[in-house]
């Protein structure tokens, strides 16, 4: 397994350089960082005993998400409370894995802090990337912003790996069905279970609306993008990743019957250019009233409601993702996503960053943060039992929380070349939506699965 990761490590190093000296004062997302700032004004009069790591500066490589923007907001609280200098350096979720890499393989300590999914950590720990948290929980003198017990369980016991505790839930997610409900009323159609049921829905919108509104909207941008959502598929037909022996299965005939599905349903029934969408693309077809449904994250709740950017405020119900009628289930098919923030093995400033990773996941930040931003995704379950977090979200509140529980943890392929299988299978489903086999696709992303694994 680390032999994989070193190989890439190598084509990776050559052109780390190129990024290892920047300053960070202006990311791939247009500029959305933070520098910190002078932040010495509130406690002013605290001793020295009560900001032991005044002055000390670290840098977090963050994904440009609703949490992100709220803790931008936040930070000179922080600042202000620790004498700790940070800045944030937010950036697409595209880019956010091979902008990590570079940094671990240059060996710059750059970043102290990444977030990122914790599917990828999997990788960041089997090459020693990534520090365990455990002596920092443990350690009274630093643990005072961290309570275990506030966490969701499932997206905390998500982040930790054999038996360690790598990172901490900054936000999760699962997966559901959104539908329109004033068209599904229109046009006498049942709230699908089935992935049969999807399809009928489907196509019964676009040929009565004669194709002004497209029947569902799904993510067609190769990589993780298409992968996430096409992943529901997978396991709601009766396929999955990996056999008992570990080999890559997605030849299988449940997952060419899953792929041929999606595939068919975006070319008769989607939107133009849907094969180019990825998560926010998706979002704003559905929020703009051009689709009859989508299947997507959670969070996407959030947006659907806020009349500030939505166009079908109170006219979305939240479904389970169906599955395919009579099949044999092997996993969930909503999925259980969490993001977290990891501490880099080679930052020069560990118990500072701590610090900054226990305090930006406390339940006061997450309460903040969804005021702040469109988060329905926060991982403090005294965030979620507010009031505020009701009246905001109540909408989908409980079709979110349904989805978290039934969320499948084995979702996206948990391996150290998850990263590899991800962009493989990705490949596929673009090839796929662009008229080729399915089958034919999916056995050329198997073999280089298994070879990725050593299989």
């Amino acid at each position: 397994m680390k032999k994989t990761w070193k190989q890439l490590m190598v084509l990776l190093v050559a052109i780390a350089v190129i990024v290892s000296g920047c300053s960070g004062s202006k990311n791939d997302n247009g500029g959305a960082s933070n520098s910190g700032s002078s932040g010495n004004t509130a406690n002013s009069g605290a001793s020295a005993s009560d900001k032991p790591y005044a002055g000390v500066k670290i840098r977090a490589l963050m994904e440009g998400h609703p949490t992100s923007e709220a803790l931008l907001e936040m930070l000179p609280e922080f600042e202000a409370e620790t004498g700790i200098k940070v800045e944030l350096e937010i950036v697409p979720y595209s880019d956010l894995t091979s902008k990590a890499l570079l940094n671990f393989a240059s060996k710059t300590g750059a970043y102290d802090i990444v977030m990122d999914d914790v599917v990828k950590a999997y990788g960041y720990e089997n090459m020693g990337y990534i520090e365990p948290l455990d002596s920092y929980i443990s350690n009274p003198e630093l643990n005072r912003y961290y309570d275990g017990s506030d966490f969701v369980p499932q997206y905390l016991n998500a982040m930790m790996i054999n038996g360690k505790q790598y990172g901490l839930p900054v936000y999760g997610e699962s997966t559901f069905l959104m539908y329109r409900k004033d068209l599904f009323e229109e046009y006498g159609i049942e709230v699908p279970t089935t992935f049969e049921e999807l399809e009928e829905a489907a196509k019964t919108v676009y040929e009565k609306s004669g194709g002004k509104i497209a029947g569902i909207t799904l993510r067609g941008e190769q990589g993780i993008q298409n992968v996430y959502v096409w992943a529901g598929f997978l396991w709601g037909f009766g396929g999955q990743w990996f056999d008992e022996n570990g080999r890559s299965v997605i030849n299988s005939p449940e997952a060419v019957e899953a792929l041929e599905t999606y595939a068919r349903l975006l070319r008769n029934y989607g939107p133009q250019g849907v094969a180019n969408f990825g998560w926010q693309e998706n979002r704003l077809l559905f929020q703009q009233g051009q689709a009859a449904m989508t299947i997507d994250a959670t969070v996407n709740g959030a947006y659907n409601e806020d009349p500030s950017e939505s166009n079908i405020v109170g006219k979305v119900g939240y479904a389970p993702v169906p599955v395919k009628a009579g099949a044999d289930l092997k996993g969930g098919s909503s999925s259980l996503a969490v993001h977290g923030l990891f501490l880099a093995s080679d930052s020069k400033n560990k118990e500072a960053a701590w610090l900054f990773m226990s305090w930006a996941t406390a339940k006061e930040q997450q309460i903040k943060s969804f005021q702040i931003a469109p988060n329905a995704g926060v991982s403090s379950l005294a965030a979620m039992e507010t009031p505020e977090f009701a009246e905001k979200y109540g909408a989908f509140k409980d079709g979110m929380l349904e989805a978290i529980a039934n969320g499948n943890i084995e979702y996206l392929p948990q391996v150290p070349e998850s990263n590899e299988i991800i962009n493989n299978t990705g490949i596929a489903i673009s090839k796929a939506l662009f008229g080729q086999d399915a089958k034919a696709a999916l056995d050329e992303a198997n073999d280089l699965n298994n070879k990725a694994m050593g299989k």
